[in-house]
Protein backbone atom coordinates (compact mmCIF):
# COMPACT_ATOMS: atom_id res chain seq x y z
CA UNK A 1 0.00 0.00 0.00
CA UNK A 2 1.80 3.44 -0.98
CA UNK A 3 1.38 6.21 1.59
CA UNK A 4 -0.50 9.37 0.75
CA UNK A 5 -0.24 12.71 1.69
CA UNK A 6 2.35 13.03 4.57
CA UNK A 7 1.90 15.07 7.75
CA UNK A 8 -1.87 14.70 7.57
CA UNK A 9 -3.16 15.05 11.33
CA UNK A 10 -4.02 11.53 11.51
CA UNK A 11 -4.82 11.03 15.59
CA UNK A 12 -5.91 13.41 17.68
CA UNK A 13 -2.47 13.90 19.76
CA UNK A 14 -0.52 15.48 16.54
CA UNK A 15 -3.25 18.35 15.67
CA UNK A 16 -2.33 21.50 16.35
CA UNK A 17 -3.59 22.82 19.77
CA UNK A 18 -3.08 19.49 21.56
CA UNK A 19 -1.69 20.22 25.05
CA UNK A 20 2.15 19.70 25.66
CA UNK A 21 3.31 16.23 27.03
CA UNK A 22 6.22 14.48 27.21
CA UNK A 23 7.03 10.93 27.08
CA UNK A 24 8.70 9.83 31.00
CA UNK A 25 12.02 8.03 30.40
CA UNK A 26 13.71 5.99 32.52
CA UNK A 27 17.49 4.89 31.47
CA UNK A 28 18.77 1.27 31.49
CA UNK A 29 22.67 1.57 32.65
CA UNK A 30 23.60 -0.56 35.41
CA UNK A 31 23.88 -3.85 32.91
CA UNK A 32 26.30 -3.62 29.42
CA UNK A 33 23.32 -6.13 28.36
CA UNK A 34 20.11 -3.58 29.30
CA UNK A 35 21.79 -0.90 28.06
CA UNK A 36 19.13 1.80 27.14
CA UNK A 37 15.49 3.18 28.02
CA UNK A 38 12.09 2.95 28.17
CA UNK A 39 9.10 5.76 27.77
CA UNK A 40 5.72 5.79 29.13
CA UNK A 41 3.12 8.03 29.48
CA UNK A 42 3.54 10.90 31.86
CA UNK A 43 2.06 14.75 31.17
CA UNK A 44 5.39 16.79 32.22
CA UNK A 45 7.13 19.43 30.05
CA UNK A 46 9.94 18.05 27.86
CA UNK A 47 13.13 18.66 28.74
CA UNK A 48 16.53 17.62 27.54
CA UNK A 49 17.53 14.00 29.27
CA UNK A 50 20.82 13.92 30.04
CA UNK A 51 22.37 10.32 29.27
CA UNK A 52 25.44 10.52 30.69
CA UNK A 53 27.68 6.85 29.97
CA UNK A 54 24.80 5.93 27.67
CA UNK A 55 25.69 8.88 25.58
CA UNK A 56 26.75 7.72 21.53
CA UNK A 57 29.27 9.12 19.94
CA UNK A 58 27.63 11.42 17.80
CA UNK A 59 25.56 14.35 19.28
CA UNK A 60 22.15 12.44 19.87
CA UNK A 61 20.31 12.57 22.79
CA UNK A 62 16.39 11.96 23.95
CA UNK A 63 13.73 14.54 25.09
CA UNK A 64 11.04 14.05 28.08
CA UNK A 65 10.26 13.73 31.57
CA UNK A 66 13.38 11.92 33.18
CA UNK A 67 12.24 9.75 35.93
CA UNK A 68 8.01 10.43 35.90
CA UNK A 69 6.10 8.68 37.77
CA UNK A 70 4.96 5.50 36.16
CA UNK A 71 1.20 5.64 35.57
CA UNK A 72 -0.53 2.59 38.02
CA UNK A 73 -2.59 1.35 35.32
CA UNK A 74 -1.88 -1.99 33.08
CA UNK A 75 -0.35 -1.06 30.01
CA UNK A 76 1.34 -2.68 26.72
CA UNK A 77 4.54 -3.12 26.02
CA UNK A 78 6.60 -2.81 23.05
CA UNK A 79 9.64 -3.45 22.33
CA UNK A 80 12.79 -1.94 20.11
CA UNK A 81 15.26 -3.28 18.47
CA UNK A 82 17.94 -0.62 16.31
CA UNK A 83 19.74 -1.20 12.98
CA UNK A 84 23.30 -2.32 12.46
CA UNK A 85 25.73 0.03 14.45
CA UNK A 86 22.90 2.23 15.50
CA UNK A 87 21.76 2.83 19.42
CA UNK A 88 18.59 2.49 21.79
CA UNK A 89 17.42 5.90 20.56
CA UNK A 90 17.62 5.66 17.08
CA UNK A 91 13.61 6.00 16.48
CA UNK A 92 12.60 8.08 20.08
CA UNK A 93 10.50 10.08 18.16
CA UNK A 94 8.51 6.37 17.45
CA UNK A 95 9.06 5.63 20.82
CA UNK A 96 7.60 8.91 22.67
CA UNK A 97 4.19 8.85 20.03
CA UNK A 98 3.57 5.16 21.49
CA UNK A 99 3.82 6.93 25.22
CA UNK A 100 1.65 9.84 24.51
CA UNK A 101 -0.26 7.00 23.51
CA UNK A 102 -0.58 4.82 26.20
CA UNK A 103 2.33 2.81 25.51
CA UNK A 104 5.33 1.66 27.34
CA UNK A 105 8.39 1.22 25.08
CA UNK A 106 11.63 -0.64 26.14
CA UNK A 107 14.92 -0.43 23.55
CA UNK A 108 18.32 -1.25 24.41
CA UNK A 109 22.02 -1.05 23.02
CA UNK A 110 22.94 -4.67 21.10
CA UNK A 111 26.23 -5.58 22.72
CA UNK A 112 28.77 -5.65 19.89
CA UNK A 113 26.41 -4.14 17.25
CA UNK A 114 25.91 -0.63 18.36
CA UNK A 115 27.50 3.18 18.33
CA UNK A 116 29.45 2.46 21.08
CA UNK A 117 30.89 -1.33 20.59
CA UNK A 118 31.02 -1.99 16.87
CA UNK A 119 32.87 -5.28 18.33
CA UNK A 120 30.29 -7.84 16.90
CA UNK A 121 28.47 -5.77 14.45
CA UNK A 122 29.27 -7.94 11.10
CA UNK A 123 29.88 -11.32 13.24
CA UNK A 124 28.02 -14.19 12.43
CA UNK A 125 26.98 -14.55 16.04
CA UNK A 126 25.23 -11.57 15.74
CA UNK A 127 22.30 -13.40 14.42
CA UNK A 128 21.70 -15.27 16.96
CA UNK A 129 22.82 -12.74 19.68
CA UNK A 130 20.40 -10.11 18.49
CA UNK A 131 17.25 -12.29 19.51
CA UNK A 132 18.49 -13.12 22.62
CA UNK A 133 19.08 -9.51 23.39
CA UNK A 134 15.45 -8.90 22.83
CA UNK A 135 13.81 -11.60 25.03
CA UNK A 136 16.74 -10.49 27.96
CA UNK A 137 14.83 -7.31 27.79
CA UNK A 138 11.68 -8.46 27.38
CA UNK A 139 12.51 -11.08 30.60
CA UNK A 140 13.61 -7.86 32.34
CA UNK A 141 10.70 -5.54 32.13
CA UNK A 142 8.05 -8.86 32.79
CA UNK A 143 10.10 -9.81 36.04
CA UNK A 144 12.58 -7.26 37.07
CA UNK A 145 11.92 -3.73 35.90
CA UNK A 146 10.72 -1.77 39.63
CA UNK A 147 7.91 -0.79 37.81
CA UNK A 148 7.18 -4.17 36.06
CA UNK A 149 3.15 -4.50 37.69
CA UNK A 150 2.08 -1.91 34.59
CA UNK A 151 3.13 -4.14 31.88
CA UNK A 152 0.65 -6.11 30.35
CA UNK A 153 2.22 -9.92 29.74
CA UNK A 154 -0.81 -10.51 27.10
CA UNK A 155 -0.30 -7.32 25.22
CA UNK A 156 3.93 -7.43 24.18
CA UNK A 157 4.15 -5.56 20.64
CA UNK A 158 7.90 -5.51 18.26
CA UNK A 159 9.38 -2.49 16.75
CA UNK A 160 12.43 -3.18 14.30
CA UNK A 161 13.96 -1.92 11.76
CA UNK A 162 16.66 -3.15 9.27
CA UNK A 163 18.47 -5.63 10.92
CA UNK A 164 15.89 -4.81 13.99
CA UNK A 165 13.81 -5.97 11.51
CA UNK A 166 15.29 -9.29 11.17
CA UNK A 167 15.91 -10.01 14.73
CA UNK A 168 11.76 -9.51 14.96
CA UNK A 169 10.97 -11.89 12.32
CA UNK A 170 13.03 -14.77 14.28
CA UNK A 171 11.16 -13.87 17.08
CA UNK A 172 7.59 -14.01 15.69
CA UNK A 173 8.61 -17.44 14.46
CA UNK A 174 10.29 -16.78 11.67
CA UNK A 175 13.45 -20.01 11.11
CA UNK A 176 15.80 -17.65 9.08
CA UNK A 177 17.58 -19.41 6.22
CA UNK A 178 21.54 -19.09 6.09
CA UNK A 179 21.95 -21.29 3.39
CA UNK A 180 20.17 -18.84 0.73
CA UNK A 181 22.50 -16.02 2.67
CA UNK A 182 25.44 -18.19 1.99
CA UNK A 183 25.05 -18.74 -1.90
CA UNK A 184 23.82 -15.21 -2.13
CA UNK A 185 26.32 -13.09 -0.16
CA UNK A 186 30.15 -12.61 -1.70
CA UNK A 187 31.12 -10.30 0.60
CA UNK A 188 35.17 -11.75 1.97
CA UNK A 189 34.35 -10.71 5.49
CA UNK A 190 32.34 -11.09 8.38
CA UNK A 191 29.47 -13.73 8.45
CA UNK A 192 29.68 -14.43 4.56
CA UNK A 193 32.76 -15.26 5.15
CA UNK A 194 32.13 -17.10 8.00
CA UNK A 195 29.32 -19.63 6.44
CA UNK A 196 31.27 -20.09 3.38
CA UNK A 197 34.10 -21.27 5.46
CA UNK A 198 31.84 -23.80 6.91
CA UNK A 199 31.10 -22.10 10.65
CA UNK A 200 27.93 -23.36 11.65
CA UNK A 201 24.55 -21.49 11.27
CA UNK A 202 22.67 -20.24 14.12
CA UNK A 203 20.23 -21.25 15.17
CA UNK A 204 18.03 -17.87 17.13
CA UNK A 205 15.50 -18.70 19.49
CA UNK A 206 11.45 -17.50 18.88
CA UNK A 207 9.23 -15.63 21.49
CA UNK A 208 5.90 -16.58 21.63
CA UNK A 209 4.88 -13.61 24.14
CA UNK A 210 5.12 -11.26 21.29
CA UNK A 211 1.39 -10.73 20.11
CA UNK A 212 1.98 -8.18 17.31
CA UNK A 213 4.67 -6.34 15.18
CA UNK A 214 6.05 -3.95 13.02
CA UNK A 215 8.68 -5.17 10.37
CA UNK A 216 10.52 -1.68 9.00
CA UNK A 217 12.53 -2.48 5.75
CA UNK A 218 14.33 -5.73 7.48
CA UNK A 219 17.64 -7.27 6.37
CA UNK A 220 16.37 -9.69 3.91
CA UNK A 221 18.45 -12.19 2.90
CA UNK A 222 17.69 -15.04 5.50
CA UNK A 223 13.86 -15.29 4.11
CA UNK A 224 11.56 -17.18 2.01
CA UNK A 225 8.09 -17.37 0.86
CA UNK A 226 8.55 -20.75 3.31
CA UNK A 227 9.66 -19.34 6.23
CA UNK A 228 7.66 -16.58 6.54
CA UNK A 229 4.66 -18.72 6.48
CA UNK A 230 5.31 -19.65 10.00
CA UNK A 231 3.83 -16.13 11.06
CA UNK A 232 1.25 -16.29 12.86
CA UNK A 233 0.78 -12.80 14.56
CA UNK A 234 -0.34 -9.33 13.20
CA UNK A 235 2.34 -8.22 11.00
CA UNK A 236 2.75 -4.63 9.95
CA UNK A 237 5.38 -4.34 7.02
CA UNK A 238 7.42 -0.93 5.73
CA UNK A 239 9.89 -1.05 3.25
CA UNK A 240 11.86 1.53 1.02
CA UNK A 241 11.41 1.71 -2.78
CA UNK A 242 15.38 2.44 -2.99
CA UNK A 243 16.94 1.02 -0.20
CA UNK A 244 20.72 1.65 0.97
CA UNK A 245 23.62 0.07 2.81
CA UNK A 246 21.90 -2.91 4.47
CA UNK A 247 19.24 -3.89 1.88
CA UNK A 248 20.39 -3.40 -1.31
CA UNK A 249 18.28 -1.48 -3.77
CA UNK A 250 14.75 -2.52 -2.27
CA UNK A 251 14.19 -5.11 -3.54
CA UNK A 252 14.57 -8.02 -1.12
CA UNK A 253 12.47 -6.27 1.02
CA UNK A 254 9.79 -6.36 -2.27
CA UNK A 255 10.30 -10.06 -2.46
CA UNK A 256 9.23 -10.63 1.27
CA UNK A 257 6.31 -8.09 1.23
CA UNK A 258 5.22 -10.47 -2.03
CA UNK A 259 5.80 -13.25 -0.29
CA UNK A 260 3.77 -12.71 3.38
CA UNK A 261 0.72 -14.85 3.69
CA UNK A 262 -2.52 -13.82 5.32
CA UNK A 263 -3.25 -10.10 5.67
CA UNK A 264 -0.29 -8.57 6.94
CA UNK A 265 -0.34 -4.09 6.21
CA UNK A 266 1.86 -3.53 4.14
CA UNK A 267 3.54 0.21 3.16
CA UNK A 268 6.01 1.24 0.54
CA UNK A 269 7.57 4.64 1.09
CA UNK A 270 9.15 6.20 -1.90
CA UNK A 271 12.59 7.03 -0.39
CA UNK A 272 15.49 5.48 1.06
CA UNK A 273 16.71 2.94 3.88
CA UNK A 274 17.20 5.94 6.35
CA UNK A 275 13.65 7.70 5.84
CA UNK A 276 12.77 5.70 8.59
CA UNK A 277 15.11 6.89 11.38
CA UNK A 278 13.92 9.84 13.57
CA UNK A 279 14.48 13.11 12.07
CA UNK A 280 17.83 15.14 12.43
CA UNK A 281 18.73 17.68 14.00
CA UNK A 282 21.32 19.99 12.72
CA UNK A 283 23.99 18.74 14.98
CA UNK A 284 22.95 15.14 14.20
CA UNK A 285 22.97 15.93 9.68
CA UNK A 286 26.47 17.55 10.61
CA UNK A 287 28.15 14.62 12.46
CA UNK A 288 26.89 11.64 10.48
CA UNK A 289 25.33 12.93 7.03
CA UNK A 290 25.05 9.83 5.71
CA UNK A 291 21.87 8.80 7.55
CA UNK A 292 20.77 12.21 7.32
CA UNK A 293 20.52 12.65 3.36
CA UNK A 294 17.21 10.92 2.20
CA UNK A 295 16.99 9.56 -1.18
CA UNK A 296 15.22 11.71 -3.16
CA UNK A 297 16.85 15.00 -1.20
CA UNK A 298 13.46 16.15 -1.36
CA UNK A 299 11.77 14.06 0.63
CA UNK A 300 9.73 14.99 3.83
CA UNK A 301 11.47 13.49 6.51
CA UNK A 302 9.99 15.12 9.29
CA UNK A 303 6.15 14.70 7.40
CA UNK A 304 6.67 11.54 6.75
CA UNK A 305 7.31 10.74 10.33
CA UNK A 306 4.01 12.19 11.47
CA UNK A 307 2.32 9.18 9.03
CA UNK A 308 4.37 6.68 10.29
CA UNK A 309 3.91 6.88 13.66
CA UNK A 310 0.59 7.57 13.43
CA UNK A 311 0.55 4.69 11.50
CA UNK A 312 2.03 2.54 13.78
CA UNK A 313 0.40 3.34 16.91
CA UNK A 314 -2.60 2.94 15.22
CA UNK A 315 -1.63 -0.81 14.28
CA UNK A 316 -0.79 -0.98 18.22
CA UNK A 317 -4.13 -0.22 19.06
CA UNK A 318 -5.71 -2.54 17.16
CA UNK A 319 -3.49 -5.42 17.64
CA UNK A 320 -2.99 -4.75 21.71
CA UNK A 321 -6.32 -4.27 22.82
CA UNK A 322 -6.05 -7.26 25.89
CA UNK A 323 -8.84 -9.15 24.09
CA UNK A 324 -6.90 -11.69 22.04
CA UNK A 325 -6.45 -14.77 23.73
CA UNK A 326 -3.16 -17.09 23.91
CA UNK A 327 -1.72 -18.00 20.75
Amino acid sequence: MRLKAYGACVIVFFCLGAPVRAAGVQLLDSDPGLAGAIWYPCAGEPKDVRLGTLAPPADLGLTGVKDCPVPAVKLPLVIFSHGRGAWFGAHHDTAEALADAGFVVAAINHPGDNGNDLSRRDDLSGYASRPLDMIRLLDFMLRDWTDRAVVDPARIGFFGFSKGGYTGLVLIGVTPDFKRIAEVCKEETGACAQLHSGEAAPNPPHDPRIRAAVIVDPASGAFTRDNLAAIDVPLQHWRSERGGPGVGDGSGNARIASSLSGNPDLHVVPAGHFAFLAPCSPQLAAAIPRICADNPPEFDRAGFHREFNASVVRFFQDHLDGRSGPR
